[in-house]
């Protein structure tokens, strides 16, 4: 594993003690009286008028320790070697808006732009499905996951997970679902994501409690953003970040004693200005930092977040390249490449068709690294290489062999050109070559068929939700 050590081993103490006086003097906020009465049964101080849990020093030793004997245990083998990364899908991207390249317009996501990208994920990748890669900004929010659902469920062949952020929503849409019946899956799933300083507000509360509960897992998503939510200085941030992640882990081992425990680490920094990055060479430090204190100290591997959150504005090269040098970047630290990129910009916010097309095809020779030699007959060429000689006469270029195996051996993107960037106009000629490509898939889409009846059973039940979740 190709990993630079950020943390000596007599740095984790120091930093260590931060933690347990971080979370012994000052708790962490949970505003879930589920989540409080939990925590005080396990031997945590429970304010309820404040809604604070504040963790005597003996307690979270103990559960580090016993983090790190469950680490001791786990099979986890570091050198297993480049493994193919995941292509692009449109799936969970839960953007905010909508790029549409062919007319340079950035739009809020709506209904009519989520169908569009149904279409395209249905021709595209069939058999990986399609999910709730838009968040609808023409409906009311409390209804927003169901809506999302439904139009999933009429134009998707394989419609997958809906993303819900009220806890209120969930059982309708596994409502839906059980409707559905196998056609795909539109089960709820949602993310424990926070950005603020030892704060779990009662919308992830909730949330929380509920995935802990029903699944049995307790992943969180933290986000903290240096010099904001977070000190400044790597050292404090590291703490302060690291105090977050154990007290969520807390939580989830007393609502759940059995729950498995996860966590990704996505850090942001800012400039002067406000702007927030989660791709900068500082962001990346810091994220790469906690990572590594935290599995010194209690042994738990927490994954940084892929290449996907880059600070690009508009589709193209750049943004696949500042995807790819982030991913690159992650294999360094941490030696699992994790994918390129899902089709978005602007750290999340929107996503691109164009962009997913360009992320595709990059992937697709990323993933050229995984191949392994195979020493055959076929393979090896040693007729062609006695054939060929020194060359004075012929060229492996000349020969069948190379005819047979050219495609299959060598990375001949469709759209993407091999020969590297040569101007501004032949970016524009591939952006235009995968806005045409987007219109051809798109085009290609058929409507499923044989739902109306299941259709109209989900629509009763979001009238329903409608009248419940919007009074």
């Amino acid at each position: 594993m190709l990993q630079r050590y950020l943390i000596r081993q007599e740095d984790v103490e120091p930093l260590a003690e931060g933690v347990l006086i971080v979370l012994e003097k000052v708790g962490m906020l949970y505003q879930n009286e589920e989540i409080l009465h939990s925590l005080e049964s396990i031997g945590a101080r429970v304010d309820r008028e404040n809604q604070i849990a504040t963790f005597p020093r003996r307690l979270v030793e103990e559960f580090v320790e016993k983090l790190r004997k469950e680490a001791e245990n786990g099979d986890e083998e570091d050198n297993v070697g480049f493994q193919p990364i995941p292509l692009p899908t449109l799936e969970l991207q839960v953007a905010q808006f909508y790029y549409d390249y062919g007319k340079d317009e950035k739009r809020r996501g709506n209904k009519r732009d989520f169908i569009e990208l149904i279409k395209l994920g249905d021709v595209l990748h069939p058999e990986e499905g399609v999910g709730h890669c838009l968040i609808l900004q023409d409906v009311p929010p409390p209804i927003e996951p169901l809506i999302a659902g439904l139009i999933l469920a009429e134009y998707a062949h394989k419609p997958m997970a809906t993303y819900y952020t009220d806890v209120r929503q969930r059982d309708y849409l596994l409502e839906m679902d059980e409707i559905l019946g196998g056609e795909g899956s539109i089960r709820p799933v949602s993310g424990i994501c926070f950005a603020h300083p030892l704060r779990f507000d009662k919308d992830v509360a909730d949330r929380f409690v509920c995935e802990v509960r029903k699944t049995g897992v307790g992943w969180l998503i933290p986000m903290p953003v240096a010099g904001i939510s977070h000190p400044v200085t790597l050292e404090g941030f590291i703490v302060l970040a690291s105090a977050a992640i154990i007290g969520g882990w807390l939580a989830a081992r007393a609502l759940n004693p059995t729950s498995r425990l996860g966590s990704s680490m996505w850090a942001g920094t800012s400039d002067m200005r406000g702007g927030v990055s989660f791709s900068s060479f500082d962001a990346m430090l810091y994220s790469f930092a906690v990572s590594e204190f935290m599995r010194k100290w209690c042994g738990m591997r927490i994954p940084v977040g892929g290449g996907e959150y880059c600070d690009a504005k508009k589709p193209g090269l750049y943004a696949v390249l500042e995807k790819a040098y982030k991913a690159m970047t992650i294999y360094a630290f941490q030696g699992h490449h994790p994918p390129i990129g899902q089709g978005m910009l602007e750290c999340g916010k929107t996503i691109s068709p164009v962009q997913l097309l360009l992320e595709r095809e990059f992937s697709l020779g990323v993933n050229f690294f995984s191949r392994r030699v195979n020493p055959i007959k076929e393979t090896i060429a040693l007729e062609e290489i006695l054939e060929v000689g020194i060359g004075f006469k012929k060229s492996h270029l000349d020969t069948m062999h190379t005819l047979k195996h050219f495609r299959s051996s060598l990375w001949l993107p469709h759209i993407l050109e091999r020969s590297g960037w040569n101007g501004f106009q032949m970016e524009k000629r591939i952006l235009e070559k995968a806005q045409n490509k987007v219109e051809e898939l798109v085009n290609n889409y058929q409507k499923p068929e044989g739902r109306e009846e299941k259709l109209a059973k989900m629509r009763e039940i979001v009238s329903k939700a409608e009248k419940d979740l919007l009074n």
